[in-house]
């Protein structure tokens, strides 16, 4: 009792003596101006001892007044090489005395920053003739880039930014020079010029650009030959759609391969769904391990379409783990989308190591499946095939379910029940393990993406809660991403919108919002398109070009104020804008978005060829001109039945207007009656006789 008693006093004592001091749980020994900051990767870096600012007019101006370079250092919060650098460089005394005594440091969001990003990107790019993250550029006191490269170890680091230093001191006028002739470079980049030739889009032009393109594909795994390997959901979209308008069989099966593969490899979490950003190898084998929003919200709808096309459980699969994924991971209260999942977490002894969240060791997987344990192993390849590093297993597929049906002489039902089984045990136990850091901002332009995945999702699955999920992420775009000039903001976070929107947030809202009319019908969501594509003409439009540049008018001009239109792991802007107005077009009977979006193809033609893979949503605009291309108009008042009938055969070369009242609309006006529901099937505004039944109106259109 006398003991409990001296240990109560000490306790009284000790927090009496904390009274009225800082009792906050860590201090750092530094803090930079990035602590004010809402963005996860520029928190990151908050308490470095480098004195990172954040990019704005306070920190421009700054380096103008004291003539001092900048180093811009860019990356984002799931890039494992960022973190890398960080800890090896950027937490270094040394190496930020380096940094502190000669430059204004910026830390850049990529993801916030697009613009900022592209342009330096494209600067490096120039002079190492590649480019990566972090990305990290010195430029003059007027932000003209002179130096520049990705990752550095420490050594190369500090002696680079020595030799630049003093260059800058003893000779600037070289620094100058050279700025001038890079900066000529960089605004040569992504200019485009006005072709005046007359829009000729054929069927060869095409298939010369595939058989160029297929000599790249890897038959035995799928994708392209070469690691690391992306999986371009773009690409994979637009060669399913034209394999199917072909008949191209071949092209079919190579589709499918990659579909498959990919959903087998260990890029695929077959634990807690969803997948990592690329493998490092050329079988899809062993991820790069961070998640991202856009890679899975895009592989949602060409998962949805490819399973609407061929029925293979393999993608329903597919579709519905990602979607829990994103669902219990990605989404907040709100119904907004987060970003990305880090690649690195804490191993049980503490290190920070790539892919810790997601890997076994064979004991570990004994110990939670036991008797399971050796088909689970055959199953998921816990052997040669599936070893990682550090005798560490990546879960990976090599067979279909039929397999091992045969093998093991079980049902199929019974395999299944296991491999949930297994989940759910795994899940649990993995559960317990240390996470990896999620970056929590929301970005525009990846929710639309994610909006049309569970749209896609919904059409071909009819499950009510992915149309909920996708109409209460629109509404949240309405109601805290527009502004009341009609524009949109890039980023959420904290309740705070920001970042005034680039062309990207613009054109995937669109492209979201018409996904959202078709299948609802509710002509909010189409004029909500209408409005914002007007609000991109008022300030993204190039009248010279007639293309659209990536930054508003409104927005401080930097180095370069680029025109991005080649596709990549997310496609260009400008080539989703331009199947934007071609698909408003012919809702709204508008000749002016028709003409531009017929020039925008016209004006990136001339490239096509070359590097199809860059291009491909490009070439999914042209199949709308040199095929079929239909107006579906479904009115009366039972057109969603209609339209939900209509949506279970895959027709990519169609859209859909629907109303279940009277219209003024131009597809749809003057054509209801209350008696019967009527199916317009049209192309280039010549109509054929209206149908009552879906297979009628199926009868209608080619492919």
């Amino acid at each position: 009792m006398k003991h409990i008693f001296y240990f109560i006093l000490l306790l009284l004592i000790a927090l009496l003596s904390c009274k009225g001091q800082n009792t906050t749980p860590m201090e750092h020994k530094y803090t930079n101006a990035l602590v004010n900051e809402t963005s996860p990767y520029l928190l990151q870096h908050a308490h470095n001892p480098v004195n990172w600012h954040p990019w704005n007019e306070e920190t421009l101006n700054k380096a103008k007044t004291e003539n001092k370079l900048m180093l811009i250092s860019i990356g984002y919060a799931a890039c494992h090489w960022c973190h890398v650098m960080e800890h090896e460089s950027f937490e270094d005394s040394l190496v930020a005395q380096v940094m502190n005594s000669n430059f204004i440091n910026i830390k850049v969001d990529r993801e916030e920053r697009p613009d900022v990003d592209q342009v330096y990107m494209n600067a490096v790019q120039l002079m190492t003739g590649s480019g990566g993250w972090p990305l990290n550029v010195i430029a003059l006191p007027d932000g003209r880039p002179v130096w520049g490269g990705t990752y550095f170890k420490k050594e190369q680091w500090i002696n680079a930014l020595e030799q630049i230093s003093k260059l800058f001191e003893e000779q600037p006028k070289k620094l100058y020079d050279y700025a001038n002739k890079l900066t000529e470079g960089i605004k040569s980049i992504d200019i485009v010029n006005l072709n005046t030739d007359t829009p000729v889009f054929e069927k060869s032009y095409i298939e010369n650009a595939i058989g160029k393109w297929s000599k790249q594909f890897d038959q035995s795994f799928g994708g392209l030959n070469r690691a690391p390997k992306f999986m371009m959901p773009n690409n994979y979209h637009f060669l399913l759609r034209y394999a199917h308008q072909t008949n191209n069989k071949e092209l079919m099966d190579f589709v499918n391969l990659t579909l498959t593969k990919m959903a087998y490899g260990g890029i695929f979490d077959h634990i807690g769904g969803g997948f990592s950003r690329y493998s490092v190898d050329t079988k899809w084998h062993i991820p790069h391990f961070e998640k991202m929003l856009y890679d899975n919200a895009q592989l949602v709808s060409l998962y949805s379409d490819a399973y609407l096309l061929t029925k293979n459980d393999l993608y329903k699969e597919v579709i519905m783990e990602t979607l829990d994924y994103i669902k219990e991971e990605m989404t907040n209260s709100e119904g907004a989308f987060y970003s990305s999942l880090d690649a690195d977490s804490n191993t049980p002894e503490g290190i920070l190591e790539e892919g810790a969240f997601y890997v076994w060791t064979k004991d570990e997987l004994e110990s939670i499946l036991k008797a399971d344990i050796e088909l689970f192993s055959d199953y998921f390849n816990i052997n040669s095939y599936g070893l990682w590093e550090h005798n560490n297993y990546v879960l990976i597929r090599k067979d279909s379910n039929a397999h091992f049906v045969d093998k093991y002489q079980i049902s199929e039902a019974e395999l299944i029940k296991k491999r949930g089984q297994w989940k759910a045990l795994l899940l649990e136990e993995r559960n317990k393990r240390d996470k990896p850091r999620l970056d929590d901002k929301t970005l525009t332009s990846w929710n639309a993406l994610m909006i049309k995945g569970y749209v896609d999702a919904y059409r071909v699955l009819d499950i009510k809660d992915y149309l909920a999920s996708a109409e209460k992420n629109a509404r949240f775009i309405l109601e805290q991403q527009l502004r009341e000039d009609g524009g949109l903001n890039h980023n959420y976070k904290n309740g705070t919108s920001s970042i005034n929107g680039y062309l990207e947030d613009y054109a995937t809202t669109i492209d979201a919002f018409l996904a959202l009319y078709e299948t609802t019908l509710d002509q909010k969501w189409l004029n909500a398109s209408r409005d914002l594509a007007n609000y991109a003409f008022d300030h993204f439009f190039d009248d010279h070009s007639n293309m659209f540049f990536f930054t508003s008018d409104k927005d401080p001009s930097l180095v370069s104020r680029s025109i991005e239109y080649r596709d990549n792991v997310i496609p260009g802007s400008n080539s989703i804008m331009a199947k934007n107005l071609f698909r408003l077009a012919h809702y709204f009977d508008n000749d002016h978005y028709s003409n531009v979006a017929m020039i925008m193809l016209n004006n990136v033609k001339p490239e096509m060829q070359e590097y199809p893979t860059g291009y491909s949503n490009w070439f999914d605009l042209m199949l709308n001109y040199t095929n079929p291309f239909y107006e579906v108009a479904v009115v009366g008042e039972e057109a969603k039945g209609k339209i939900f009938e209509l949506n279970k055969t895959y027709i990519p070369n169609k859209l859909i207007a629907g109303s279940n009242k009277e219209s003024k609309m131009p597809l749809l006006e003057n054509r209801f009656t209350p008696e019967d529901t009527y199916i317009y099937v049209c192309v280039n505004k010549a109509c054929k006789l209206p149908v009552t039944q879906v297979d009628q109106a199926l009868k209608l259109i080619e492919k």
